[in-house]
């Protein structure tokens, strides 16, 4: 499952969002130097519900995403994360950032500046990130000096790049890695190295005139910040999403359209965290159940064929393919196939987002 951690300094909103998205005002918490919350999140996804009205299955099963909240006794930030295993792990970081004015709820620095909390959490990541480096390369050289290899010396060079890139105040995302320089850090866990969400905390008056991106990271100061590699934005507003929260759907969609948005700011948070880790869905449909897989984009059939079991991703045929546009606009799969537009494809076959799959595999 994918994992994504919520990260941010105190009074910024983030664990009201972390409830709300994952609807775990009663997560269990540990105790003791952390207090660590875990919740699941349906990814929402028009398509699924859609095939869901057309073949009226007993289950409905969504993507989903993990996210993880937890709260270090006595620190703030990158230092708050450095030792747990729930950050290290994550695929993504979710930055909640604060963008309100709230006399009741003063900030901690003394005034709301977005952009300078952004930049100071990435700092903050950055030098953790360093110290992880600069112990690493003092490994290394007694490693080498003992034992001279080719595969020591180059992960060696990708420690200094990194280490000089953390240095020049550059964190490891922006590099651009790939390859067998990815697998040589995967170790690590380095946190600046993971892609990032800023989560834009607007006060209510700020909803209407910021609720696009662009607008919000210009009215925050944010815009160059969110110039940069694997980083995107979304803007919210907890004390609106609060009240969103506790309507009936019907009475929710009407308040969404008084404000001119067509999705709730979690939604749009769940979604970008799953868009940002370059994830993807295929479906498989039918009157048991209607379910989006995810999988990354690129990912071939008889990978994909893995996520449903193991035993079908090694007795792999053939996959047999439709787009969902194709489906639901001719209304059945009969009909589909009467038109020439479901395809038998081999294992070597790139998904796409919105395929339906069946596939038909050895048992």
């Amino acid at each position: 499952m994918l994992h994504s951690a919520l990260i941010g300094f105190p009074a910024t909103g983030k664990s009201t969002l972390f409830q709300l998205m994952t609807s775990a005002k009663d997560a269990p918490r540990g105790h003791g130097k952390t207090e660590t919350a875990v919740g699941i999140s349906k990814v929402p996804d028009d398509r699924l519900d859609i095939l869901t009205a057309m073949y009226n299955p007993k289950k409905r099963v969504p993507a989903t995403i993990e996210f993880t909240d937890i709260v270090a006794a006595g620190k703030s930030g990158a230092a708050a994360l450095v030792d747990v295993v729930g950050y290290k792990n994550a695929d993504a970081l979710v930055h909640v950032v604060r963008a309100f004015d709230d006399d009741a709820v003063p900030h901690p620095a003394g005034s709301v500046n977005p952009a300078r909390d952004a930049q100071a959490m990435e700092d903050e990541l950055i030098l953790a990130d360093l110290g992880v480096v600069e112990r690493r390369l003092e490994r290394l050289e007694k490693d080498i000096k003992k034992n001279k290899s080719t595969e020591l010396e180059k992960e060696r060079d990708l420690i200094l790049s990194c280490k000089d890139a953390l240095e020049g105040g550059q964190p490891l995302r922006s590099l651009g890695l790939g390859g067998e320089d990815l697998r040589r850090l995967r170790g690590f866990q380095f946190l600046s190295a993971k892609p990032l969400l800023l989560v834009i905390n607007l006060g209510e008056p700020d909803v209407a005139s910021a609720a696009r991106v662009e607008d919000a990271a210009a009215q925050t100061g944010l815009t160059e910040f969110l110039s940069r590699a694997n980083t995107l934005a979304v803007p919210v507003c907890a004390k609106i999403e609060l009240e969103i929260a506790a309507l009936e759907p019907a009475d929710a969609a009407a308040f969404l359209a008084d404000l001119g948005l067509k999705e709730s700011g979690l939604d749009r948070v769940i979604r970008a965290s799953y868009d940002l880790l370059g994830y993807m869905s295929f479906f498989t449909v039918g009157e048991d159940e209607c379910r989006a897989w995810s999988i990354p984009r690129g990912t071939v059939a008889q990978e994909a064929a893995g996520e449903i079991h193991s035993d079908i991703q090694r007795g792999f045929i053939r996959a047999e393919v439709v787009s969902y546009s194709a489906l639901t606009t001719r209304g059945s799969m009969a009909v589909c196939k009467e038109h020439g537009e479901v395809r038998l494809e081999g294992k070597e076959y790139v998904v796409k987002d919105g395929d339906i799959i069946n596939f038909r595999h050895a048992t």
